[in-house]
């Protein structure tokens, strides 16, 4: 009896530790807006960006970072006007753009791709507040705030269940995390990612854009179409580049030994250096 009540203490006590540990790590973090078009909002904090349309029709939100900056957030959003959002679009299921559902979600509709309520499913404390109400296997409209926004799915690429979302009239994509501005991407190839599948998502929504497309990178700061094309050069670079190393039979360690080309090196960042990117680009483009 003392054994099992010692391990409850103990439990709850590592839970404690958890709690406090996230809250101190994102005490100091602020959420920082920035105005696109009349009813069109970028916001920076800690995880990937997030798009916001606030309008006549009320809120909607794209991504929702970090659970512990869901206040923060919302106080936010309340700068800019009142009220919980009406809509929650999840571009992707890592926690830095979803870790706000269980918040978010007591008051708004969260839509996502199949996949993305699949894999947060499968996460036995996910609260059903944090799931996805309306999934979709390819395009959805949400028609808000006198615009038209089109959640659209491009197949594997950051992970199996990618959305960007289109403004219409505005003129504006929130790209999730098939965009990292000038940094090496994060392929989640046990996320059902893909590293050709990236690339070309990435021209698919160049395709789509023009020279006035404002564009809300997954991280990053926000961006423009010459921007996406030099990341999609990037992305080309390097693919055509490991393609050879392999070809010439080289292994990961030697690969590793010789490194990116030049160029490229200063695309290394904390999340995704050097070193992880090429074994990713090894992993997944090595002939199986």
């Amino acid at each position: 009896m003392k054994l099992r009540l010692f391990s409850k203490l103990l439990a709850l006590s590592l839970i404690s530790t958890a709690v406090y540990a996230d809250d101190d790590r994102f005490k100091d973090v602020q959420i920082t807006s920035q105005q696109l078009t009349p009813t069109t909002y970028m916001f920076t904090g800690s995880g990937g960006n997030i798009g916001v349309s606030a309008g006549a029709d009320g809120i909607l939100i794209i991504d929702d970072q970090f659970a512990p900056l869901a206040d923060k957030i919302s106080q936010s959003l309340n700068k800019i006007q009142p009220g919980q959002p009406k809509y929650v679009i999840n571009t992707h299921y890592h926690g830095d753009h979803t870790g706000g559902n269980a918040h978010f979600g007591e008051q708004g509709i969260i839509f996502a791709h199949h996949n993305v309520l699949k894999k947060l499913s499968a996460k036995q404390d996910t609260p059903k507040a944090a799931l996805p109400v309306v999934t979709y296997s390819e395009d959805v409209a949400i028609h808000f705030n006198n615009d038209t926004l089109t959640l659209k799915h491009m197949g594997p690429g950051h992970t199996d269940g990618d959305s960007v979302v289109f403004w219409k009239n505005d003129n504006v994509i929130h790209m999730g995390d098939l965009f990292f501005k000038d940094r090496f991407p994060y392929v989640d190839l046990n996320g059902g990612g893909s590293v050709i599948g990236y690339r070309d998502n990435v021209s698919k929504v160049i395709s789509l854009i023009d020279k006035q497309t404002q564009i809300i990178p997954g991280h990053g700061s926000l961006a423009t179409q010459d921007d996406l094309l030099k990341f999609k050069h990037m992305l080309d670079e390097n693919i055509l580049w490991m393609e050879k190393e392999l070809t010439e039979g080289k292994t990961l360690a030697q690969v590793q030994a010789s490194g990116v080309p030049e160029k490229w090196k200063d695309w290394s960042w904390g999340f995704i250096t050097e070193k992880k990117w090429i074994d990713t680009l090894y992993k997944d483009l090595k002939p199986r």
